[in-house]
């Protein structure tokens, strides 16, 4: 497949230094993906909208630009200015940050969460050949870097919502501030807690229908290579305790922190995922480029274990949803990992303005647009 040259731009000669020998380096690497590999139901198809250097969190702007935050510290923006469907120019909006993830939009300003902060880009997109300083909103977010990435969304009441994932394996830190999803208004004020018992969430979305949040959360590890799931869990009360550490998946007590505990205790998941399957970003699907029986189903990048034999995940799955318990779940694209071959490790998804799936690769270091064409 051959991909259309694209025009890394900077603000600044020190813009373009700080990241580029992460590029440099991403470049000569041999492309081991090929494209066509990956596998989809029948009328799906799969392109590359744009190649950014470990790519994690994206979002996409009310003019259409997609927002990219990177492993390597820089916030990158996409632009397709000829409706090819293809990135043109990839520009650098921000560098030096710190483990930056997650991206929303309240109008034409960007929220971005950095691992012990949350910082804002007013205007963004009419400012992209000169990005201006950013505000910072709230500078007081537990910044361990274990499961430090920190996903953001607004919701449907117009606050921010962001996650604080549990330091460790398998511990208690909940009075420390972590294994929490928090909420607050745009301004940082107004900070409330409204899931317990979160290990590591680095996705969520609101249900169309109720505005329910949703949200996956990654199991701990060592307890074997089939147990406990990741999970797919709805928010039913604000406040409602997940079970984390003393039960997993909603029906296994821990070895060590289970000790005179109950699930019942804890709100089981809606959907069990994969174990060690590393659900990530999600999202409803609310487009109208895909067919009807797709609407109101659930996508979930699933960045792949790291420690299960043989490994799992690297793929898209879908979750069809009944009566707001998981009434299938199965895998929509897969083909990241061949024969034990890992070429790809999906992490975020968006819904395009065209009804598309945008969704996001730090293996790669590449941005797939995914759509229906039958």
């Amino acid at each position: 497949m051959l991909l259309k040259p694209r025009t890394f731009i900077g603000a600044s000669l020190l813009t373009i230094l700080v990241p580029i020998a992460a590029y440099l380096f991403w470049l000569r690497i041999p492309a081991s993906l090929q494209i066509d590999e990956i596998r989809l139901p029948d009328g799906f198809e799969i392109e590359v909208f744009a190649r950014v250097p470990e790519a994690r969190g994206i979002a996409v702007g009310p003019d259409g630009t997609l927002f990219i935050t990177s492993k390597t510290g820089v916030l990158y923006a996409a632009r397709d200015e000829d409706g090819d469907h293809v990135a043109d120019a990839v520009t650098i909006v921000a560098n030096r940050l710190r483990m930056p993830h997650g991206l929303a939009f309240d109008g034409p300003n960007l929220y971005l969460a950095e691992v012990g902060r949350i910082i804002r880009f007013d205007d963004i997109e009419s400012r992209l050949e000169s990005p201006p300083e950013p505000v910072v909103v709230v500078d007081d977010l537990p910044a361990d870097s274990w499961h430090g990435w920190k996903y953001l969304r607004i919701g449907p009441d117009n606050k921010l919502y962001v996650p604080v994932g549990s330091p460790c394996n398998v511990c208690d830190r909940e009075s420390d501030g972590f294994g929490v999803i928090l909420r607050m208004n745009l301004d940082g004020s107004g900070r409330e807690v409204v899931a317990r018992g979160v290990r590591n969430s680095v996705g969520f979305d609101w249900h169309p229908a109720t505005d329910e949040l949703w949200f996956t959360d990654n199991g701990r590890d060592r307890l074997g290579n089939t147990i406990p799931p990741d999970e797919l869990n709805r928010v039913g009360e604000p406040g409602e305790h997940f079970g984390f550490p003393f039960c997993h998946g909603g029906r296994i007590l821990d070895p060590n922190m289970g000790t005179g505990r109950s699930c019942s205790e804890a709100v089981g998941p809606a959907q069990e995922l994969g174990a060690h399957h590393a659900g990530l970003g999600m999202r409803f699907y609310t487009g109208a480029m895909f067919p009807a029986e797709y609407l109101g189903s659930v996508f979930i990048a699933e960045h792949g274990s790291w420690n299960r034999t043989p490994p799992a995940g690297y793929r898209i799955s879908i979750v069809t949803l009944e009566e707001n318990a998981g009434a299938r779940y199965e895998a929509f694209a897969e083909g990241w990992l061949r024969g034990g071959r890992v070429s790809g490790r999906p992490v975020d998804i968006a819904l395009y303005s065209d009804g598309s799936l945008l969704v996001s690769d730090d293996h790669a270091g590449l941005i797939y647009r995914i759509t229906y064409t039958d």
